[in-house]
This record gives structure tokens, C-alpha cells and sequence, in this order.
């Protein structure tokens, strides 16, 4: 059975429920078009937003979303899986072939501890060193007596690429604890283990904080960690939310897309602490 947008998921920044059926291309069915959607959890919450008020202007279209990271977005978009694919990073020259990307926002990705860690910055070796094993204990950094959790992103993850890119280093370099999957669950994590550390979409990062979560966003760099420094171009660790499909969409995709990228969802981006693109 499937489930419409508006009753598969609940807006808590987590998906629950939703399913959709392998097949790919959109479907006509009663009067009813059907666009399938899979990919990155950072950008979930934002599409859904987005595909509520798109169906609300086009009764005739029900769109349906499933999480699961950028390379599964990426893969199902480009094998026929679904319609449109969701990524937190630009395509590899490897997935490029048979595919186009669509930015809709900008985001970046932080590292967070709980509020509760007296630890107000690191410097870049220090980080590095706590990921790669050779800062193990919090005192070593200036903080508490206390066993560092290192809470590592699933494989498939972007954030996990653009970490061990920018500290020029192997994912199975990192010395892990713990994995955490969807951000909801790494910020989860964190909140309840006044030891831990992970990396974290600034924007979802900064809405959890704004909204109660008891974690503080390190900067980078020196550089704050905030939607505002990454919409600047100031943040280090920045990249762009696009949309995948293969190389000839549908009309009903292209026209989503228009939308996804159009002023009208300007609010909506903001609304979840990301950057609007430029029209």
C-alpha cells in the first residue's frame, strides 16, 4: 500500500513510515501523477516541505519520499529506481554519466558535543586527532577527565565524505564508537552522552539547537558554525542540497524541480536553516 506525503511523514526532521515502489519513472494512475523520491536525510526534510505545498497547487500530484543517504538518491535516480534522487554533496565524476544535479539550498557540516561539555573549540589538529584515534580522553583538549565517544556517520552518508576529504584521510582511519544513520539519531546521541562527538548538517544542527536540543556547535577553523556563515561563503565545511535525475526526466520532475529551486520555497528553506540558491 502507499502512502501520500502528507500522511507518511511526520515533520519532526525524521522520516517514519514511508515507503514507495521500485519501478522509477512517474506514474498516471486514476487522474493521479506520482513522483518517487529517495535519497539523503538532510535534504528529506526540506523536500517534503516542499513536495506539500507543490501538491497543494497540483492536487493531480502525489509525490513520495524515502530516506536512506546521498549514494542510495544517487544510485536509485540513476538506475530507474525513482524519479528524482536527493544528495547533500555534488555528484563524483563517476556518477556524472546518464545523470544531471539540481541545486536547491546550500547547507554545511559541523561538528557538535553536548551543551554540557566545557570544551568550546578545537583547533583542526585536534579534531583531526580525536577522529584518527590519538586524542582519546577530553582532558587531552582542554576539557574534562572523561573517555572521548566518537560518533561516526554511516557509510553512503555525505557528511562522511566531506570529513575525510578535508582531513585528507581514509574513512576506515576514523576510530569509532559508535555510527550514527540519519541525523535525527546522531544528534539524539549526542544529546545524551555528555562525552560525545560527531559531524552534523549545520542547518539542522543549528535548528535542534535553537529548538532544544542540548548540543552546541563547535566552530571550524575559527569560523562559527552557522547557516548565516555558510550562506556568506565564510564556513569551511559547506556544500550544496541538489536534486539528481537522469539525463532525460520527466515533464512532471522538471516542473517539481522548478519549483524546488523557485522563490516560492525561499521561506521554507530559511524556515529549516538553510540557504536559498539564487532563482
Amino acid at each position: 500500500m502507499r502512502f501520500t506525503i502528507g500522511f507518511c511523514i511526520v515533520f519532526s526532521l525524521m522520516f517514519v513510515g514511508c515507503t514507495f515502489t521500485p519501478g522509477g519513472s512517474s506514474t498516471k494512475s486514476s487522474g493521479t501523477q506520482k513522483l518517487q523520491v529517495s535519497g539523503s536525510s538532510t535534504v528529506g526534510p526540506l523536500l517534503s516541505e516542499i513536495a506539500k505545498r507543490y501538491e497543494k497547487k497540483h492536487p493531480d500530484v502525489r509525490i513520495e519520499i524515502q530516506t536512506g543517504g546521498s549514494s542510495r538518491g544517487i544510485a536509485d535516480a540513476g538506475g530507474g529506481i525513482v524519479d528524482i534522487g536527493m544528495s547533500s554533496r555534488d555528484l563524483k565524476d563517476s556518477e556524472k554519466a546518464g545523470r544531471t544535479q539540481w541545486p536547491i539550498a546550500m547547507d554545511g557540516v559541523c561538528f557538535i558535543v553536548h551543551a554540557k561539555n566545557p570544551v568550546k573549540t578545537l583547533t583542526l589538529k585536534q579534531l583531526k586527532g580525536i577522529f584518527t584515534g590519538k586524542v582519546t580522553r577530553w582532558n587531552q583538549v582542554g576539557g574534562p577527565d572523561s573517555e572521548i565517544t566518537v560518533i561516526n556517520r554511516n557509510a553512503g552518508r555525505s557528511e562522511l565524505d566531506l570529513v575525510t576529504d578535508f582531513f585528507e584521510i581514509e574513512p576506515e582511519q576514523i576510530q569509532t564508537d559508535l555510527f550514527a544513520g540519519e541525523n535525527q539519531q546522531g544528534i539524539k546521541m549526542v544529546a545524551n552522552d555528555v562525552n560525545a562527538i560527531t559531524y552534523m548538517s549545520v542547518g539542522t544542527s543549528e535548528y535542534e539547537s535553537q529548538h532544544g536540543s542540548p548540543i552546541r556547535l563547535l566552530p571550524l577553523d575559527g569560523v562559527e558554525a552557522t547557516v548565516a556563515n555558510v550562506g556568506a561563503g565564510k564556513f569551511p565545511l559547506a556544500r550544496p542540497l541538489i536534486l539528481v535525475t537522469d539525463s532525460r526526466p520527466s515533464a512532471l520532475a522538471k516542473n517539481f524541480i522548478r519549483f524546488a529551486q523557485s522563490t516560492s520555497v525561499h521561506d521554507l528553506v530559511e524556515g529549516l536553516s538553510y540557504v536559498p540558491i539564487k532563482e
